[in-house]
């Protein structure tokens, strides 16, 4: 019982910190292009994922199991917006659909809480794709002007008010 739920929960790590090492990769590109919505976004979806990492390895570490903190990937240069949104999105899709039947395999196990844990990440998963696709969506919607208009918002920040400068 503990062996497979130790095994599933560091597939698990290697996802989560893969995605960290991804989405921090994707802010500073959005962050270096001026795009500081998504840059944010994906900041804020890496430091959602560490946090997921922490649960894992706490539960692992409770199952007198070590951690394994291998990438299951290597991070991918994407610099386009779009394609960065599409993978992230597949990525969080990828990640739900696992951890479904990680949930499952668990409680195959008699381990109730290993399920309960893939659970709640099954919930953050599809969170997080559903604010992917929705950004998306505004690209779709609204295409290059949507990209503008962070630019042009970091631009006020950056110039500040007329004579500050």
């Amino acid at each position: 019982m503990k062996k497979k739920s130790i095994e599933l929960l560091n597939k698990a790590v290697a996802d989560e910190l893969t995605a960290v090492h991804q989405y921090m990769y994707f802010h500073f590109h959005c962050d270096d292009q001026g795009f500081d919505l998504l840059a944010n976004l994906f900041k804020r979806k890496a430091i959602e994922e560490m946090i997921h990492v922490e649960m894992l390895a706490e539960r692992i570490l409770f199952l007198k199991g070590e951690i394994d903190m291998t990438l299951s990937s290597a991070v991918k240069p994407v610099q386009n917006v779009r394609e960065m949104l599409k993978m992230a999105a597949g990525m969080e899709e990828s990640s739900a659909n696992d951890y479904n039947g990680w949930a499952n395999e668990c409680a195959q196990n008699s381990d109730a809480i290993s399920k309960k844990l893939f659970e709640e990440l099954v919930g953050d998963e599809e969170r997080h794709q559903n604010q992917f696709e929705d950004e998306m969506e505004n690209l779709e919607k609204y295409g290059d002007n949507y990209l503008a208009l962070q630019s042009i918002e970091r631009s006020k920040t950056v110039s500040g008010p007329a004579g500050t400068q």
